[in-house]
C-alpha cells in the first residue's frame, strides 16, 4: 500500500460477535465482562486484518455507551485506544483526514428495522428516528457521513445482518461481515467467534487491498439533523440549546456546515436527554 497508511476502527458494542442481550451493554449486567471480551476480540480481528494489508498504525475507538469497555490488556499491542466518556466527537473520536480508511465494527441497524438486532439510533428509548438532511439516518449513515467530509472511506461494517444491509445500501460495496442473524431485537442466531473473528480479519485485508474501490459517504452542505424524540419535554430541553430549534412538539433540529458539531451535538443531546427521561418517571 506504500507510505504510512493509517487505519481508523469505531467499536460499538450492539453488533459484537455473540451478543443479544441488553444487559452485556452496561456494566454490571449479566454478561457484561463477557462482552467486553467478545467486543475487544472483534476489534483485534480488524486489527489484525489491517496489518495483514500493510497497515502502519491503527487507532481503536471504543464508541459504545460509557466508552469504557474496550479491554486495553487484550488489546492488539500494534493499536492505540481511544477510551472514557467527554469525547467531543463520540463515536467519531480520534477521526481525522490522516486515516486511509475507516472500519465501524458492532455496529447494529437504525431504529426500527424490522430484525435489527438490539437496533436503536443513538438512545434506545428516547429517540425514535433521527434524520440527516431529511432522509432517516442510523449511526452508520452518522459515523460514515462524518468520515466523508474528511475524504475518508468506509470500507468495512460488522454487525448483524440488518446492519450490513444497511451499509451495503449506503455505501454501494463495502465489505460486510455478518456476525450474527436476527430473528427479532433481542434474539439472533450466532456465528462462534473463531468462525466470525476469522471473517473479519479476512475482510479488513481485503477491504484495505482494494481501498481505491470505496466511494465516500459524503453529503451536501448544510447538514441537518433532525430528531424525533419519545417524549416532548425531552425535546423542549434539547430545543435550549443555542442553535437548536423545536420543529415540532418531539422534533428538534439544527443546521450546521461543520458535520463535526452534528457529532458533538448528539453527545449533549444524550446527556439531557436521559437525564430528562430518568429524572421524569414513566413520563419522561
Amino acid at each position: 500500500m506504500g507510505d504510512a497508511v493509517k487505519v481508523y476502527v469505531s467499536v460499538d458494542m450492539e453488533g459484537v460477535t455473540g451478543l443479544t442481550d441488553p444487559e452485556e451493554m452496561h456494566a454490571g449486567g449479566r454478561g457484561y465482562e463477557r462482552g467486553c471480551e467478545l467486543m475487544t476480540g472483534d476489534a483485534n480481528a480488524v486489527v489484525a486484518g489491517a496489518f495483514d494489508a500493510g497497515a502502519t498504525a491503527v487507532r481503536v475507538n471504543d464508541a459504545h455507551g460509557s466508552t469504557k469497555n474496550l479491554r486495553i490488556d487484550l488489546l492488539d499491542e500494534r493499536a492505540t485506544l481511544l477510551r472514557g466518556p467527554g469525547k467531543p466527537l463520540r463515536m467519531g473520536q480520534g477521526l481525522d483526514a490522516s486515516h486511509r480508511a475507516a472500519c465501524f465494527v458492532g455496529y447494529h441497524a437504525r431504529a426500527g428495522v424490522q430484525h435489527g438486532v438490539l437496533n436503536h439510533t443513538w438512545m434506545g428509548r428516547e429517540i425514535h428516528n433521527i434524520y440527516l438532511n431529511g432522509e432517516v439516518c442510523g449511526e452508520t449513515r452518522l459515523v460514515a457521513s462524518f468520515a466523508g467530509t474528511l475524504g475518508v472511506p468506509v470500507v468495512l461494517v460488522t454487525g448483524d445482518e440488518a446492519v450490513c444491509e444497511e451499509a451495503r445500501e449506503l455505501l454501494g460495496d463495502v465489505e460486510t461481515v455478518a456476525v450474527k442473524k436476527g430473528v427479532d431485537r433481542f434474539a439472533a442466531e450466532l456465528l462462534p467467534p473463531a468462525v466470525a473473528q476469522a471473517r473479519i480479519r479476512e475482510a479488513t485485508a481485503r477491504a484495505l487491498d482494494r481501498v481505491a474501490d470505496f466511494r465516500l459517504c459524503a453529503p451536501e452542505p448544510p447538514f441537518v439533523l433532525g430528531v424525533e424524540w419519545n417524549s416532548t419535554a425531552i425535546a423542549a430541553g434539547c430545543a435550549i440549546i443555542p442553535g437548536v430549534t423545536a420543529a415540532g412538539p418531539r422534533h428538534t433540529e439544527f443546521a450546521t456546515d461543520d458535520f463535526s458539531q452534528i457529532m458533538a451535538l448528539l453527545g449533549i443531546f444524550a446527556m439531557i436527554g436521559g437525564q430528562v427521561a430518568c429524572g421524569s418517571g414513566a413520563y419522561g
